[in-house]
């Protein structure tokens, strides 16, 4: 998979597949460019490029823990985009992805073409965040995939109706087997990053999705989302009566985007792109 060096040195792995309007896909905060499998197939047409965040995935972890944060990660966004030579692209945020766009919104409007929000807006549920501390950081007790896939599917909340299959092949995607036991695939020191973070107050977000006035938008939430509350969609909606909106059934956080409601906004959506 390619790769490409950023200004501080670091080498960060991405993904460039397809022909069509460049669509960024952005991962959640422990995920990777295998976020994205899913909904890949629905999205024909398309320039798909994928990016692992540094300290995730294939990408090199930063021996500054403290870098993982959205301002650096929005650099290294821009600093890929220049890589590939692309003025303009739209993006696809995953819960922390949709968090980059934004800012990217606030900071670099003229970089975006439209952005779509997986589960995320600019008001973030504690209870939801408490459930991520949970496990943010910390190496799984299970010796293979089989023990992981069946604790996602009892422990992760807001999940209806998924077969287990699904929760193999995620479990497949979120952990690497080292030696006699599973791994996460990304630094653990990310949790100090976060906890850093959260120790200060928290900015007003609604500035920065404000910010995405004029850009095809949409939002896609999960039915049981404990992130993303039905009040701060309905808010977003006020303020932007055009966001193509589709609530996933039987989903938490955050769908897998391949669910007919996720594709269907998304379809639309592309075809509003520029």
């Amino acid at each position: 998979m390619p790769k490409f060096e950023t200004s501080d040195g670091l080498s960060l792995n991405y993904e460039d597949n397809g022909n069509g309007p460049a669509v960024l896909c952005l991962p959640g905060l422990t995920r990777t460019t295998k976020d994205f499998d899913y909904v890949t197939p629905h999205l024909n047409g398309t320039r798909l490029i994928k990016l692992d965040y540094r300290g995730r995935g294939a990408s090199d972890w930063d021996p500054n823990w403290s870098n993982y944060n959205l301002v650096i990660e929005a650099r290294d966004v821009i600093e890929l985009l220049d890589h590939l030579g692309l003025d303009k692209v739209a993006v696809l945020g995953t819960s922390r992805g949709g968090l980059l766009a934004m800012g990217l919104a606030f900071g670099a409007k003229d970089r975006l073409t439209g952005v779509a929000l997986n589960d995320i807006g600019p008001v973030i549920d504690p209870k939801g965040l408490s459930f991520i501390m949970g496990y943010l950081g910390k190496r799984p007790p299970y010796t293979d995939h089989v023990q992981a896939a069946r604790a996602m599917q009892q422990g992760l909340p807001g999940f209806q109706d998924v077969p287990f299959s699904r929760w193999m092949e995620e479990a497949t995607k979120h952990y690497i087997k080292t030696g006699s036991r599973l791994d996460i695939t990304y630094d653990p020191k990310l949790r100090d990053a976060v906890e850093q973070q959260g120790a200060q107050a928290a900015p007003d977000l609604w500035p920065f999705f404000d910010a995405m006035d004029g850009l095809p938008l949409a939002c896609i939430r999960g039915e049981n989302s404990d992130l993303l509350t039905p009040e701060t969609l309905a808010e977003m909606q006020a303020r932007r009566p055009d966001m193509i909106t589709a609530t996933t059934i039987g989903r938490g956080h955050v769908p897998y985007l391949d669910e007919p409601e996720a594709v269907a906004a998304l379809q639309t959506w592309i075809k509003a792109l520029p």
